[in-house]
């Protein structure tokens, strides 16, 4: 078995897995009935147009320039958050780092001589340049989301590993101690440290590093700690549950939601920009922030295409959007909002 696809749940995880209310005929359901292609679409013909059917600008056509800092020497006490492109990031939140799906590896792939390279001059920080982490969160397993690389490594320094229910048996099988990983399944919630709650919550997305889908769960986070309350949205297409989530929580400071990836092909397990947006409003956040693009090219729209979109609904619907570049830190409570820099 190739290690990097990880391992299939097994055993007592297996058995919880089974119990779930959300895994139903031999794998986990997105709430609402979702088609993962549209009408039309096929995997064959989705392959002929990522190889061959290129649309201009998927890349940038000068380098980024990007920000790097000593992370290292940062105060956790100041909420934070530092974007290091696609979906990963680091929060300073109530004097512990939290560390959100963490992919340093040159490709989001199983094997690091197949697939699309990281955009040039974007991979400003590896993983040893950041602290050790107090908390991992691992949205679902999908490889531009959990690096087996780096897990690697942070099994053997983070403190402690938040996951959606089934992850923890790809961690596992990489050598991180069982007894750093607590696993949730929608709705649970739990004081993951001392100060900092976390509380699972649903996505509209699917799971799988090989050809068997949705063994382990995809989720979204509602982040609590020193009087903040964070969403942190995995991958998820559009649907009622950002307004379930909104009025659960009693709204948020500040939102990630992912913004990128998407094609009219697969309309149901991303979100075009516009419904980004739309689920920040849903969400009553007073901030949002769209990840999931700027580093990889996963889809066939412009590399900017996510942010230009997201950035024009917002201004549309006065919905402030924190616009960080790679690698600059914004404290929680002096967000860089409404500066373009993607030209």
């Amino acid at each position: 078995m190739i290690k990097s696809f990880g391992q299939l749940p097994s055993g007592k995880r297996l058995s919880r897995i089974q119990a779930s209310p959300n895994y139903r005929d031999g794998s986990f359901q997105n709430i609402y009935p979702t088609q993962m292609l549209a009408e039309g679409a096929s995997y064959p013909k989705m392959m002929r147009q990522f190889l061959f059917g290129k649309q201009p600008n998927q890349e940038p056509p000068q380098a980024l320039v990007t920000v790097k800092e000593n992370l290292k020497t940062i105060s956790p006490e100041v909420p934070s958050i530092t974007w290091f492109g696609h979906s990963s990031y680091l929060l300073t939140l109530n004097g512990k780092f939290i560390l959100i799906d963490p992919v340093f590896s040159q490709r989001a792939s199983p094997f690091q001589s197949m697939g699309s390279k990281a955009f040039p001059f974007t991979e400003t920080y590896t993983i040893d340049d950041l602290p050790d982490p107090d908390l991992v969160i691992l949205t679902h397993d999908h490889y531009d989301h959990l690096d087996h690389g780096v897990m690697l490594k942070l099994g053997r320094r983070a403190k402690a590993f938040a996951v959606s229910l089934g992850v923890g048996a790809h961690l596992e099988s990489w050598g991180v101690d069982p007894a750093k990983i607590r696993e949730f399944d929608w709705w649970e919630s739990a004081q993951v440290l001392p100060g900092i709650e976390l509380t699972a919550t649903p996505a509209r997305h699917f799971s799988g590093r090989v050809f068997t889908r949705g063994q382990s769960l995809w989720s979204s986070f509602i982040l609590k700690g020193g009087g903040k309350k964070v969403f942190v949205g995995g991958d998820s297409g559009y649907d009622g549950s950002f307004a379930k989530i909104g009025s659960h929580a009693g709204g948020f400071d500040f939102a990630i939601l992912e913004c990128g990836q998407y094609d009219a092909q697969w309309p149901n397990i991303h979100m075009m920009p516009e419904e980004t947006v739309q689920a920040a409003v849903d969400l009553k956040t007073s901030t949002m922030m769209a990840v999931h693009w700027g580093k990889f090219k996963l889809a066939n729209h412009a590399w900017s295409d996510p942010i230009v979109r997201a950035y024009a609904k917002a201004t549309e619907l006065k919905m402030p959007i924190a616009t960080p570049r790679i690698g600059q830190r914004m404290l929680l409570d002096q967000l860089v909002v409404g500066r373009p820099w993607w030209g």
